[in-house]
């Protein structure tokens, strides 16, 4: 049986990003998407003045993280910190619906 865990990831991003960042930004949200729908990704915050960036991943290792990380387009620009989480609490903002 595996056991999940929160994880943040805290992503600096560049001073000043490159055309080829820019141009991976919508391959970045694909993969976002993606993992938002596999539960996987719980949260993804960008600053205001978009020079950081962070995300709170549900799972069983750091490894397992950092395997999801080399999928995001983007990460190879960032700075990247993980920090394992001893508490997660949030407000489900979308409704959910029974199957029943």
């Amino acid at each position: 049986m595996s056991m999940h865990y929160h994880f943040m990831v805290d992503f600096t991003l560049p001073g000043k990003p490159s055309e080829e960042f820019f141009d991976l930004v919508p391959y970045q949200r694909v993969v976002v998407n993606k993992y938002f729908q596999e539960g996987k990704l719980l949260n993804y915050a960008l600053s205001e003045e978009k020079s950081k960036l962070w995300a709170v991943f549900n799972a069983n290792s750091e490894m397992e993280v950092l395997e999801m990380l080399v999928d995001f387009p983007l990460t190879r620009f960032m700075q990247v910190e993980i920090s394992l989480l001893s508490q997660f609490d949030g407000n489900a903002l979308e409704p959910t619906f029974s199957l029943n």
